[in-house]
């Protein structure tokens, strides 16, 4: 039982220590999941889409983070694209729960490259739940009950360009700081959330008629903290199945995949694993879930248009 509650004890220090670092969620699977973080690309790949991502972070250790997101985007016409974006992330005492609506705004620079803008609003709740600080030997700091839990305005914008075979992503998902915690010298006190930048690009390798090699980037930058990286190196086959491992420069490597089970369905999973040993040695890894339900494909319809035309 000790040795539980020292773990515990050094997680929530870890964790809770590093807000500034990770106030926003991660994921394995960003190139998957680019609504969460960039309003510009609600449409751009041309489908009308419902995406559910589930991530368990750290499993089995007690309120450890836990991500659910859910988004929906479809293009309006050829140059308009709109969706609906919520993420719930419950971490420690913490949970926060946010709805955005996108807008992005295509334009044709030539031929094969298309710039999308995007811009993002809503706002999100926030709450506390200070009673679980007693079970991990924290102290209640009396700040914590003047922490705003009341519903927050946000907004957020996007940029985004797409070739033939390369993309470049820019993307501020919430300009506007908000209140919430930190801890100093053992103490839980009241932090500021700072506005997080997502900059990410990739470029895709023809190695045969069936196979093709994707490496990716994802940076992400927060004032007072160091830059985090995320560098993917993935293969896909057949146009229908992926595979591939993560680096991230603050501590975990992942394996990823991402299946096409049918036209209107993709699966992907995630497993990731912490590369320091102190923290990988009291949890079972981190798992994420990533399931997108496809209603329509405009950019396919279009495709096999213009195949009937030239027949």
């Amino acid at each position: 039982m000790n040795y539980l509650k020292n773990t515990l004890r050094i997680v929530a220090f870890l964790f809770v220590g590093t807000l500034y670092a990770q106030q926003q969620a991660n994921y394995s699977l960003y190139n998957y999941t680019m609504n969460a973080i960039n309003p510009a690309y609600a449409g751009a790949d041309g489908k009308t889409a419902f995406t559910m991502n589930l991530r368990s972070q750290w499993v089995n250790v007690e309120s450890a983070p836990e991500t659910q997101t859910f988004f929906f985007a479809t293009p309006i016409n050829e140059n308009i694209g709109i969706g609906l974006n919520v993420v719930s992330d419950q971490v420690f005492i913490e949970s926060t729960t946010s709805v955005m609506v996108d807008f992005s705004y295509r334009l044709q620079m030539n031929e094969t490259l298309e710039l999308f803008l995007g811009l993002k609003a809503g706002g999100s709740t926030y709450n506390l739940d200070t009673n679980a600080l007693q079970y991990i030997g924290l102290p209640n700091d009396p700040i914590l009950g003047q922490v705003d839990t009341s519903f927050r305005p946000n907004v957020g914008f996007g940029v985004f360009l797409k070739g033939e075979k390369y993309f470049v992503s820019l993307g501020a998902p919430m300009l506007i700081s908000n209140e919430r915690l930190d801890e100093q010298d053992g103490v839980v006190t009241q932090a500021t959330e700072e506005p997080h930048l997502y900059l990410s690009g990739g470029y895709n390798f023809g190695l045969s008629q069936s196979v093709e090699f994707r490496p990716s980037v994802m940076l992400r930058q927060v004032s007072q903290a160091p830059i985090g990286v995320d560098i993917t190196a993935a293969f896909r086959m057949h146009q229908r199945y992926e595979i591939g491992v993560m680096y991230r420069t603050e501590g975990a490597v992942a394996g990823v995949m991402m299946l096409n089970l049918a036209e209107w369905m993709d699966l992907g999973y995630a497993y990731e694993a912490a590369t320091s040993s102190d923290l990988s040695s009291v949890n079972d890894g981190t798992h994420e879930v990533f399931l997108r339900f496809i209603f329509s494909d405009k950019k396919k319809n279009m495709s096999e248009d213009d195949m009937m035309m030239d027949e």
